[in-house]
């Protein structure tokens, strides 16, 4: 049944009149936006009194008698299920009667047959309107997770529904009973609720739940109905103007304030810009009493630029921002900003100044201007098809690293978060590395979008403290445009314990958003998710290295030389299966095994451990064979280095024959694989060498296998 929103919203205004936010409606207001959404309610009346509890007239052999006033009736002892007599119906008021609230008898509503659930709208700032369905009743905590859908990931189908996260139970079968409700019947309503939560909340509402709900042979009932008021003001409907990311990005011309002449952050901007190869002549340093720096153009001040630039990086002390901001709206001479500024919003005492900034950017763009502000608190921008690097880390400060340029970009709230995946994955180069900072203006949403609707960006990763309002919708719009195209948006959310999400505001000035809704959520467009760090870094590698490959099936084959590595393997399979290898295969293993007289040693099962008495050709032959069966449908391959009988140190890899330049020239393979070098720095050159071919390299089975486990998960057609 359609919902009328326009009669629906009128309804709702007169019901939340009068209430603070935060407040609940009574059950029987709650039911009264139940009944308009079209969803049934048992027939009920609310009464005072012993004598009005006698007078009232419901059909059915049973009522249910409970109080008004509290949201979990059942804790306190406000709900009885009696036979319909007065007596009866008297006798309950009574025993209730020192309890507070008013008074509700409503029909008793048979549901043996089937469970009870949970369904309900809630706000977000992060996702706007979510949706829950899942077990409910007195037993809801207990259940398993919940299917948690929005707009963002769920066309609200049949289908959508069905491959929703969480307790698919309901779908099929509760706690051994008859399937509670059909797929069919259950995207009706979540659409109902989703579309109700898109014109009520946050404004009128924050929450509405229904539960317990039952599907009968009419429709769904609902049993009880949960509404939290909202704020009563609507979301912040400025749409930053977002489009000049793309200049930000890719500058036609750059200007630096905040330069001195011995080194500082903002000369080390301006060199770090020149040697990306971006052209002095369009690059600008605003800075008095001087004619060029690096062979710069130099001008006094904002307002003495020939023309706006498009993008100017801001490096001054935070107490001049917010007069130099001023400065810059009046006098239109920048298209974006990259502010550098640290402990802007951040320090004790700052906070009225980076209200200040925020406050003018937001007075500029509502009336149509510019500029568009990343940061502060922010390590820069660096951009490959811009040609410039906007940080202030000198080079020599970072290990070296290769030139070739990958379809990654990079978006996050901490500097140094960035610098630290670059350093450690030195073989990486992405089209775009963004910092944030705080959020003052452009969120990480807004650079996911951009890359989004980048072709050239196949790989979106963020590190994310805090997510901004609608930067969940924005991140999971995103992933499933880049999921489209054949490739993979990766996050790591920080905060996401109490203690982290602390540490996070006092780092970024950020909120953490609910974790169990953004996992769900995320998982549901694709979302590639970190739980650590290393796993960030592991799965990045994977999700660069490994973008061209298809996964067919989720079949893993390991090969090392040491029986733990194999232990490990099985261990972490989690979703994947051990791939058993055809006859074929075997028979091919086995020949090689006895021609290098490991026949009694080693055999052709998987794992397969060689040992550490397998020489480097027996070893990279076997490998090969095991990438080419079939029933393999992505490897690891381990290799605990230390045996005399391999050449894995520094000073034997320029040979040929060696075991890293043989798994090298495999790096190629059909089969997608990933390398296991669990070993010290001795052995970091042959993981370099490795990773150079484009092999991924993670240095422990166990890590390598579960975080293969998670990428093919997200690339497996149909998952």
């Amino acid at each position: 049944m359609p919902v009328e929103t326009a009669a629906l919203e009128q309804l709702v205004g007169e019901l939340v009149a009068g209430h603070p936010f935060g407040a609940l409606l009574t059950e029987p207001e709650a039911q009264r936006i139940t009944a308009a959404l079209g969803i049934g309610t048992p027939p009920m009346a609310v009464v005072t009194s012993v004598a009005e509890a006698r007078r009232v007239a419901i059909h059915g052999s049973r009522v249910v008698v409970k109080v008004i006033g509290p949201a979990h009736k059942t804790d306190v002892g406000g709900v009885r299920v009696v036979v319909n007599t007065p007596d009866a119906i008297a006798d309950a008021f009574e025993s209730m009667a020192g309890t507070r609230g008013g008074f509700l008898i409503a029909g008793f509503v048979d549901h043996e047959a089937t469970d009870e659930i949970l369904a309900g709208v809630r706000w977000t700032d992060a996702f706007g309107p979510i949706v829950t369905i899942g077990i409910g009743g007195v037993g809801v905590e207990d259940a398993l997770s919940p299917a948690v859908i929005s707009r963002a990931v769920a066309d609200l189908t049949e289908g959508s529904l069905a491959s929703a996260p969480g307790s698919t139970r309901l779908m099929t079968k509760g706690r051994g009973r008859a399937p509670t409700a059909s797929v069919s019947a259950l995207a009706a309503l979540a659409r109902r609720l989703l579309d109700f939560g898109e014109a009520a909340m946050p404004g009128q509402l924050v929450e509405f739940e229904l539960n317990p709900l039952v599907f009968t042979a009419s429709g769904p009932v609902a049993l009880d109905a949960l509404a939290i008021v909202g704020s009563g003001v609507k979301p912040n409907g400025r749409q930053r103007p977002v489009e000049a990311i793309a200049r930000q990005l890719e500058p036609e011309s750059i200007a630096v304030i905040g330069v001195s002449e011995s080194m500082n952050p903002g000369r080390m901007i301006v060199r770090n810009i020149l040697a990306s190869g971006f052209p002095a002549d369009r690059l600008t340093v605003i800075k008095p009493g001087m004619d060029r720096i690096d062979g710069c153009a130099c001008v006094p001040d904002v307002g003495s630029l020939r023309e706006p630039v498009d993008l100017l990086v801001v490096a001054v002390a935070a107490h001049a921002v917010p007069d130099l901001i001023d400065e810059v709206i009046a006098c239109g001479n920048a298209r974006s900003i990259a502010l550098i500024s640290g402990g802007l919003g951040e320090r004790p005492g700052t906070e009225e100044a980076a209200n200040r900034v925020r406050r003018a950017i937001v007075a500029s763009q509502v009336a149509g201007g510019s500029p568009v502000v990343s940061g502060p608190n922010s390590m820069g921008i660096r951009s490959e098809p811009g040609r410039y690097d906007a940080t202030f880390i000198p080079a020599e400060r970072m290990t070296p690293a290769d030139k070739q340029s990958h379809p990654v970009g990079l978006v996050a709230q901490s500097g140094a978060f960035t610098l630290s995946r670059l350093d450690r994955l030195p073989w990486l180069q992405p089209r775009y590395v963004v910092t944030v900072g705080n959020q003052i203006d452009l969120t990480v949403g807004d650079y996911l979008e951009h890359f989004a609707s980048d072709p050239e960006v196949l790989v979106a990763a963020a590190y994310i403290e805090g997510l901004a309002p609608g930067d969940g919708d924005r991140a999971l719009r995103a992933a499933r445009r880049i999921r489209g195209r054949g490739g993979v948006l990766l996050w790591y959310r920080g905060g996401r314990t109490a203690a982290g999400a602390k540490s996070a505001a006092s780092h970024t000035a950020a909120v953490a958003t609910d974790d169990l809704v953004a996992q769900m959520l995320g998982a549901a467009a694709g979302v590639l998710e970190a739980g650590s760090l290393e796993e960030f870094d592991d799965l990045l590698r994977l999700a660069v290295l490994l973008r061209e490959r298809s996964i067919g099936g989720h079949r893993l084959g390991v090969v090392s030389n040491a029986g733990f590595e194999c232990v490990a393997a099985a261990d972490a399979l989690g979703d994947l299966a051990s791939a058993e290898f055809s006859k074929e295969t075997r028979d091919r293993i086995e020949a090689l095994l006895a021609a290098a007289g490991l026949g009694g040693i080693a055999g052709a099962q998987n794992p397969l451990d060689l040992t550490p008495i397998a020489g480097d050709e027996v070893y990279s032959a076997v490998v090969e064979a095991v990438l080419d069966d079939p029933g393999v449908d992505l490897a690891a391959i381990g290799c605990v280095p230390f045996s005399p009988a391999l050449g894995t140190v520094p000073w034997e890899l320029a040979d040929a024959g060696s075991l890293p330049r043989r798994l090298a020239a495999l790096a190629a393979h059909p089969t997608p694989w990933v390398a296991v070098i669990d070993g010290g720095r001795l052995y970091d050159p042959m993981a370099d060498l490795l990773e150079a071919s484009g092999t991924p390299v993670i240095r422990s089975m166990d890590r390598a296998v579960r975080s293969l486990a998670k990428f093919s998960g997200s690339r497996r057609p149909g998952v």
